[in-house]
């Protein structure tokens, strides 16, 4: 046998801004947002009704409920490494080749008696689809995190813009042949298979050889980890299957529909934002340097943005699903006014499972989740009692609780100066009143939320934006600088953003 020297570590690309990143990944979640969307608002208004919706939604949140544990922890773990080599991402691509086996093997076995509790035969093959493509999911598991790890959000952009347009594409042709909510299904597949392949082409990290030697500190990680995830999948996956347990196929599709719109928004405004924080913190941590200061800027950032987006969104949910959808959606409306008020709630303490999992919170975190979880399912079955309008009010509730368990926790971790918080939420309130005041005005004085045009619509948010903007700049709202940072970031707009540095230090 002939000696073999070790491997050296593969070198790492140089790490991107964190604002180049952010620029990045809102790109790629614009536009696989945007991809999203289109597709959804032409399958819903031209080929599936709410009970189709309704029932591909308990398949996917069904599979969405085991799928927790396709991760491990390794995107986590990944990042957490000071260094890594090629026998350590062997090890980390087997972790996740073997529970891609692990999950699609676990959703494959609750097709039938999901299929027999909903009395939905037609769930069975549904979710045997959706199995089958959660077994390309370890192909993009380990290179997006490698990817994350230095911050190189360009290859993340390709991924979810490559996997929303296969999903897309395949949703829209197969919906129009007549799959029915089938057609779903299969977007799904092609989703996982797209992005698997265009992960591996962007940075290879295959399963194999595999090597399962050495896995302890990845698999004591991951457990501990899993018991978050599970605890966050049983809270965020659950709501379809209960209100169509209760309320039926009809009832789930539009509360679905009221949910992921409102959810699609908020993801729209700054989701892929929070995968950029967590390295930036491992930054600062790693330092030596109090995380307070940098925690208050993002919460800013989200409060001066969000509020307003889904207070917005809130106000204006009858035009907008009419817009949309068309009449038979129309009870989605305000369900989606109710639903999107929850999302104020749900942002206004940030990142606390990120920075709970990066200080080494995670036992804490974990009964935290459990207290959580208890608490939505038992807020959204009582709820219930009073149909689908009672299961969206109920999530309000919920998000006022969330504020109040988590507040301590997460000022434990980072330390923030209470009253600056309170000065920041104070700051994008009036921010977002003064974004809301058209529309409102127009409802009041000129056209109702069922009778307003969609010029004199786009009109009012475009006047609110204006106000909106106005309002940052007159209170100094502690987000503006940053939000001018990414400004200049973006093709053409130095020039303005310097303009508007001028006029805030004015």
């Amino acid at each position: 046998m002939t000696a073999t020297t070790p491997s050296a570590p593969p070198r790492e690309p140089a790490t991107m801004s964190v604002r180049g990143a952010a620029i990045w990944a809102m790109a790629g979640q614009y536009l696989s947002f945007a991809i999203q969307f289109i597709t959804s608002v032409i399958i819903s208004r031209f080929f599936l009704t709410p009970s189709e919706v309704g029932l591909f939604s308990i398949a996917l949140a069904a599979a969405l409920l085991v799928s927790v544990l396709q991760d491990f922890g390794l995107t986590r773990y990944i990042a957490g490494l000071p260094s890594i080599d090629d026998e350590v991402l062997a090890r980390c691509s087997s972790v996740a080749l073997l529970f891609s086996f692990v999950v699609a093997g676990l959703i494959a076995a609750a097709a039938w008696p999901m299929a027999h509790t909903y009395a939905q035969p037609a769930l069975a093959p549904m979710l045997l689809i959706i199995a089958a493509s959660y077994l390309f999911v370890p192909l993009a598991v380990v290179p997006l995190a490698l990817m994350s790890r230095t911050m190189s959000f360009r290859g993340h952009f390709t991924v979810n813009v490559g996997g929303a347009i296969a999903q897309g594409s395949v949703a829209l042709l197969l919906a129009a042949m007549g799959f029915s909510a089938f057609a779903l299904a299969w977007a799904t597949f092609a989703s996982g298979f797209a992005r698997g392949i265009i992960a591996q082409t962007l940075r290879p990290a295959l399963p194999w050889p595999l090597r399962f030697d050495g896995l302890r500190p990845i698999l004591s990680v991951g457990s501990r980890l899993t018991g978050l995830y599970t605890a966050y999948g049983l809270c965020a996956r659950t709501p379809d299957m209960i209100v169509g347990k209760i309320l039926g196929l009809l009832a789930v599709g539009l509360y679905s529909r009221a949910a992921s719109l409102s959810d699609q928004f908020r993801m729209l405004i700054s989701g892929a934002i929070g995968s950029v924080f967590y390295p930036a913190f491992a930054r600062i941590r790693d330092r030596g340097e109090p995380l307070g200061p940098a925690y208050l800027r993002v919460v800013a950032g989200y409060t001066a943005i969000i509020w307003p987006g889904m207070a917005g969104l809130a106000l204006a949910a009858l035009p907008v699903v009419n817009l949309l959808y068309g009449a038979k959606w129309l009870a989605v409306a305000p369900l989606l006014a109710t639903i999107s008020l929850t999302e104020i709630f749900l942002v206004a303490l940030p990142l606390s499972t990120d920075l709970g999992v990066l200080m080494g919170r995670i036992n804490s975190l974990l009964a935290l989740y459990l207290v959580e979880t208890i608490l939505s399912l038992t807020l959204l079955t009582v709820g219930c009692q009073w149909g689908v309008e009672g299961a969206a009010a109920s999530r309000v509730v919920y998000g006022l609780t969330c504020v109040l368990l988590y507040a301590r926790f997460v000022h434990g971790l980072v330390g923030f100066n209470v009253r600056a918080l309170l000065a920041i939420y104070a700051k994008s309130a009036a921010a977002s009143l003064a974004a809301l005041a058209p529309l409102a005005l127009t409802y009041l004085l000129w056209a109702g939320p069922a009778q307003i045009s969609f010029p004199l619509l786009l009109a009012t948010v475009g006047l609110g934006v204006a106000l909106w903007a106005i309002a940052m700049v007159a209170l100094r709202h502690p987000a503006l600088d940053d939000l001018l940072g990414l400004l200049g970031h973006l093709p053409g707009a130095r020039r303005l953003q310097s303009l508007l540095r001028a006029l805030t230090s004015g």
